[in-house]
């Protein structure tokens, strides 16, 4: 099984680790465009104005923009403790130990608009580039990403399940055919329900904590909603491949 998770905008600093080696990476297939990524936006880095545009930031996080200027230089450290906020809070993957740990760190991925798709320990550099970001004279990063990314997914997912907790935009960059999906819902007294937006990073985050470290090998939709609920959450199967998280309002 892989859980398939979207990046944060928020990422952990670090002083140690080698640079980046698009080498050290997982699929290498995704590496060309990897690259080219890398170098437009350690070069988009060179004008503020524009770094700020693109990336939709303002004049207080130019230390963003610093970042990416050293792209290439900066220290690494594995994808799955560089992301921080509310997901990877209740993910807490550091907190794993033994068996847990080590099947958390094989099952663990992340959809990352910079480098396409990164395992739990693929060593990178904090980095700003988001789905929805707009690089000056170049196509979408999903025009750029799809060709090559989406039969690295397909191929995944021709050999285990795929549980897709990715939010729209990251993905938008590549499906994955027969992919798990959840969405999280808040249900009120009178029954009727709606989309949890707060707090929905929270609960995908505490269901992936389960997911990755969990001795069971779930291989459909029906399994994974099996064990969500045997963990306590109330879950419903609503499509082939879709369960709902329920939670009340």
């Amino acid at each position: 099984m892989l859980v398939l998770l979207p990046p944060s905008e928020t990422k952990r600093t670090n002083r140690d680790g080698p640079p980046l080696d698009l080498a050290a990476l997982s699929c290498p297939e995704l590496d060309a465009v990897r690259k080219e990524l890398v170098d437009e936006v350690v070069a988009l880095a060179a004008d503020v104005e524009a770094s700020r545009a693109a990336l939709g930031l303002s004049a207080r996080q130019d230390d963003e923009i610093a970042r990416n200027a050293e792209l290439w230089t900066s220290p690494t450290m594995p994808a799955i403790t560089r992301y921080t906020g509310v997901l990877y809070d209740a993910l807490d993957v550091t907190s794993l130990r033994g068996a847990s740990a080590g099947r958390a760190r094989e099952r663990l991925a992340v959809g990352s608009a910079l480098f396409g798709l990164l395992r739990a320990d693929d060593p990178v550099p904090a980095y700003r580039l988001s789905a929805g970001s707009s690089l000056p004279g170049s196509s979408t990063l999903a025009a750029r990403w799809k060709p090559v990314l989406e039969p690295v997914l397909a191929a995944i997912a021709a050999e285990q399940l795929v549980v897709d907790l990715r939010s729209g935009s990251y993905a938008t960059l590549a499906r994955v055919p027969g992919a798990v999906t959840v969405n999280v819902l808040a249900e009120r007294a009178d029954g009727s329900r709606s989309v949890v937006s707060h707090h929905n990073k929270s609960h995908k985050g505490g269901l992936a904590r389960l997911l990755a470290s969990t001795r069971a090998e779930p291989v459909d939709a029906s399994a994974v909603a099996r064990l969500a609920r045997r963990a306590g959450h109330a879950v419903e199967r609503t499509g082939e491949t879709h369960l709902d998280l329920v939670l009340p309002a």
